[in-house]
């Protein structure tokens, strides 16, 4: 369902008991909320939590910012190596507002967030600016940004900087998205599980059959690859939340 937070159409799914504990699960760069698989969501629901998921602005089902044009990766890229400014056509704090925003228009005062990747960092700022709606933190492979921090292996940068396939678009069930043409899928869900073979944890591979049909599930939903770039622009124009995050009074366990 869509709802109105932050002033945005965001796209919400909510499970489980209205008056549970709320988990709040923000996904990572370009990923939607189906990214989170729902046997983990029933997991949870089936312990009494009510579970919300959402997709990030300008992804997925959620409202795109398509007129602000994509801007210049490799620009915004040179100028963040250099610890120059570097300009996005929103903020994460802008995403964190969002998240919060979802919640008020959901009647939930404070809830459980767990953030992956580029939700964590989401989710950390958060923590920073209303640690009063924060019951606990949890962070999946993410950073407090800022430099000095070990980067990605030139292995995974090679392959989160790899252009997908071309694909013919067909307009989106909702909100700014396209979707790929079905003949495009299978090529474009090749490209994906090559590189989430690469960033993800060699501990925990997850084998093909698994990962195809999920991939093929969310490329049947939306394809929105200008607004993964925009969010990656975010992430590079954000500043480091080390110091912050240290003095702040998030929730710890």
């Amino acid at each position: 369902m869509q709802i109105s937070a932050n002033g945005l159409a965001i796209e919400v799914d909510d499970q489980g008991p209205a008056a549970g504990p709320a988990i709040v699960l923000i996904m990572g760069l370009g990923m939607q909320l189906v990214a989170w698989s729902e046997p983990f969501v029933q997991m949870l629901v089936a312990r009494g939590f009510r579970v919300i998921r959402m997709d990030n602005r300008d992804i997925g089902l959620s409202q795109g910012f398509d007129s602000f044009g994509v801007p210049n990766l490799a620009w915004a890229g040179m100028r963040h190596a250099f610890h120059l400014p570097v300009h996005s056509p929103y903020s994460l704090d802008d995403m964190a507002a969002d998240t919060l925003g979802v919640m008020d228009a959901l009647g939930v005062g404070a809830a459980h967030i767990v953030g992956a990747s580029m939700g964590g960092m989401i989710a950390q700022l958060m923590g920073l600016h209303a640690p009063q709606r924060v019951l606990s933190l949890t962070l999946v492979m993410t950073t407090p940004g800022g430099y000095g921090l070990p980067g990605p292996t030139a292995r995974a940068r090679a392959a989160m900087l790899k252009r997908p396939p071309r694909v013919r678009g067909l307009p989106g069930p909702g909100g700014p998205t396209s979707r790929p043409d079905p003949r495009d899928v299978p090529a474009l869900a090749e490209h994906l599980m090559k590189l989430l073979t690469v960033i993800g944890s060699p501990g925990f591979e997850q084998p093909p059959e698994m990962m195809r049909p999920r991939l093929e599930q969310m490329l049947a939903r939306a394809w929105h690859p200008q607004g993964t770039v925009r969010q990656l622009t975010a992430i590079m124009a954000a500043p480091g939340r080390s110091r912050a995050l240290r003095e702040c009074r998030c929730p710890r366990k």
